[in-house]
């Protein structure tokens, strides 16, 4: 099959394919909605592992308005910012208080990768998952004044010296970045453990390092990038994606088309602290559900180019049982896990 060929299995069995049959499989079911025997008496915080910004942070801001406009949640909803130890400072936080209904956290793949390369203890099992919200693709960048102009000229410049290029990714290594980073390498046949990994505590940050000249290149979710398309100081040149996305986007080339099939796709998650009642998962259920049918969420979507991926409480579980083990076996197979 040869290296690409390779590369291309194993991503597309690993991560693309459960992701689509997950969402099939709860495409057009509609959740149940419960009498309600709890509803928020106090205020809600929802939690980002990260800073503010980025594409978590974005995400929950838009909950908060949806959810204030609509009347869905009646008490007042503050997004509360918590970034460093590659999230386990936010899921610190949220495992402090069990069975509390008012607490909810965004989360992304980091959580499971996390656990598998014994970053953090705390692993999605910890909490009670309530929703995946959305999906979209990795993006590759660099600085728009950089002599790298192509995903392919990325590769030249690392296989001639892997130390010569700085690749910033957030928020921990063997995250969905650095997983995208080095599906791309190995496609190429480049020692994905040789690359030059610089951390930071958000992909915001990271782009910002980016657009300054302080690092290389970023590969995050394309999302990310919303917020500094206008500056004129970012050329995105690859994206992880089976076809070309639109909108700002429409004229990055995937990784496909120059050479490399690799496809990685990233989500976001809804989760809330362990031990959650039936009540208090019914009213979540019924209020996430009515957030993704509202004309501002999609209209969120759209202009973010991302996907709804919606699953309710009982699927997304599922989800992210299976999403755990593709990713041990990917990062075991690429050599990331020790």
């Amino acid at each position: 099959m040869g290296v690409i060929g390779a590369a291309a299995s194993c991503i597309a069995r690993a991560v693309l394919i459960p992701l689509i049959a997950a969402v099939i499989a709860t495409c057009g079911s509609t959740p149940t909605v419960f009498a309600q025997a709890w509803k928020p008496d106090k205020p809600i915080e929802i939690i980002i592992p990260g800073g503010a910004g980025g594409g978590p942070d974005r995400t929950a801001r838009v909950m908060q308005k949806i959810w204030r406009d609509s009347g869905t949640v009646n008490v007042p909803i503050n997004v509360v910012n918590k970034a460093g130890g590659g999230g386990n400072l936010a899921y610190t936080y949220l495992n402090q208080v069990a069975g509390d209904g008012h607490y909810l956290a965004t989360m992304t793949p980091t959580l499971l990768t996390n656990h598998i390369l014994g970053i953090s203890p705390f692993n999605y099992t910890d909490f009670t998952t309530l929703s995946v919200l959305t999906s979209e693709y990795i993006a590759f960048a660099v600085n728009a004044e950089s002599s790298i102009r192509s995903g392919n000229d990325l590769i030249e410049r690392v296989r001639k010296n892997p130390d010569s290029v700085s690749f910033a990714i957030a928020t921990s290594r063997g995250n969905g970045n650095h997983i995208a980073l080095a599906l791309v390498m190995k496609a190429a046949g480049i020692d994905a453990t040789k690359l030059k990994i610089v951390l930071f505590k958000a992909s915001i940050d990271a782009t910002t390092a980016m657009m300054g000249g302080h690092v290389d290149a970023v590969a995050t979710p394309a999302s990310t990038y919303d917020p500094v398309m206008g500056t004129g100081k970012v050329r995105i040149i690859a994206i992880a994606a089976p076809a070309r996305v639109g909108g700002q986007y429409a004229a990055v080339p995937t990784w496909k088309e120059q050479g490399i099939n690799v496809v990685m796709p990233s989500f976001r998650t809804l989760i809330a602290p362990r031990g959650l009642t039936p009540a208090q998962t019914a009213f979540w259920d019924n209020a996430i559900a009515r957030l993704t049918r509202s004309d501002a969420w999609k209209k969120e979507l759209d202009e973010t180019e991302r996907d709804s991926v919606y699953m309710n409480s009982v699927d997304s579980r599922k989800f992210l049982d299976a999403q755990y083990a593709q990713y041990k076996a990917i990062l075991t197979e690429l050599g990331l896990v020790k």
